[in-house]
């Protein structure tokens, strides 16, 4: 059914990197969001008035905020692809992340008005009615939702959209919430227990749960998040095709929406190479980095010692020092500074990031230490830093 809708209403569907086709996207996940959410309120509103229940009543305004859930995944998704301009030059994709957070907030209040409601129902417990008919009509609303969800986070992660992410952990949220209002229908039926109410501060608490993780995971994009690793090494993998490359380092990629991310690296290379064939070659990576990634990236050379022996082994016994301190340390823009006699070994000195800076401190100085026993004519000039790489 998904793949058919995909295919009915979206031209071109399969090239999901085209702004206009993933905003075709999300605008179906939208419509048919709406369509489905009205349908299920006006139901459930029916069937809570009717039966007398508090837990069916707040599950229907429950798919009414969802209903306005799919309406700002709908305007959120369509606005992020307009193009940039003189007020945002880097486009205006993170409004996507924004949709996300807005959803987030509705099933927050959701979340504490069901918790509200539901606590008054355990201070004042009512009879619920109860017939077959309507609880059938439930149970087709379990199985919409159960399709809504799994429709949503299927093209959620077709176009790697947040917002529809999020819609789709609504919609798994409402499977939960109205199951559990069959539960309470069915114990109330045949022990006649009055437990609707406390079954609804069990879902309440569960929707507002699922809300604070929505809004954790939209603001993640928008504060900033390290670099995933199969981006990461993909990147880096392009890089080292070229010979002229001797290493790099310092990737980050800067998120501007799901559509729109810009790089930086640094990239070693010989001290002796010509400079106009470095800067072709460079030119070369980064139309290769978008062309296979879609992602802009601008690179800084760094000239490196690749013939000096002398140079080669001072490098070669400082790794093996800074290796068995810390061996998940590493090195970048190692250069050498010549006094005479005396070598300053300047480079960044990278450490895992629960490093404090005591750590930090007690770390360099056993490494200077350390150098310094191992030939009393280097010195150090070190920069200690952080990597930019995701945990894995």
């Amino acid at each position: 059914m998904t793949n058919y809708l995909v295919k009915l209403f979206i031209k071109d569907y399969e090239n999901i990197e085209e702004i206009e086709v993933r905003s075709n996207y999300g605008v179906l996940a939208g419509i048919i969001g709406i369509i489905c959410n009205a349908f299920l309120f006006v139901a459930k509103l029916l069937i809570g008035i009717l039966v007398n229940s508090i837990s069916i009543m707040a599950d229907a305004v429950n798919n009414l905020s969802d209903a306005a859930s799919s309406i700002v995944s709908l305007v959120g998704v369509h606005m992020s692809k307009k193009p940039a301009d003189e007020e945002h030059p880097f486009g205006h994709g993170r409004i996507e992340y924004i949709a996300a957070l807005i959803v987030s907030f509705i099933i927050l209040l959701v979340g504490f008005g069901l918790f509200k409601s539901s606590f008054d129902k355990i201070i004042n417990p009512e009879p619920l009615g109860f017939r077959f008919v309507l609880l059938m009509i439930l149970v087709l609303s379990v199985l919409v939702k159960i399709w809504l969800s799994y429709f949503n986070y299927k093209l959620g992660v077709k176009i790697h959209s947040g917002v529809l992410k999020a819609t789709s952990v609504d919609a798994r949220n409402d499977v939960i919430v109205t199951s559990v209002t069959i539960l309470s229908l069915l114990i109330s039926k045949f022990t006649g227990l009055m437990i609707d109410g406390w079954m609804g501060l069990l879902v309440s608490a569960f929707v507002i749960l699922s809300g604070f993780n929505i809004a954790k995971d939209t603001l993640m994009p928008l504060l900033g998040t390290a670099i995933e690793k199969d981006v990461y090494d993909k990147i880096h993998a392009i890089v080292a095709r070229f010979p002229e490359i001797v290493g790099s380092h310092d990737l980050i990629v800067h998120n501007y929406g799901p559509c729109n991310s810009m790089a930086t690296l640094h990239a070693e290379v010989s001290n002796d190479s010509d400079l106009q064939e470095i800067h072709d070659v460079i030119e070369q990576i980064e139309r290769q980095v978008f062309k296979d990634t879609g992602i802009s990236i601008v690179i800084h050379i760094d000239p490196v010692e690749i013939k000096d022996e002398a140079i080669l082994e001072s490098q070669r016994i400082l790794m093996e020092i800074i290796l068995k301190n810390e061996p998940k340390a590493d090195i970048h823009d190692f250069h050498v500074v010549q006094h005479g006699e005396e070598m300053e070994l300047i480079f960044d000195l990278v450490v895992p990031y629960s490093y404090k800076d005591t750590d930090k401190a007690l770390l360099l100085e056993s490494i200077t230490n350390q150098l310094f026993e191992a030939n009393p004519f280097y010195h150090c000039a070190i920069t200690v830093e952080n990597s930019f790489l995701a945990k894995e």
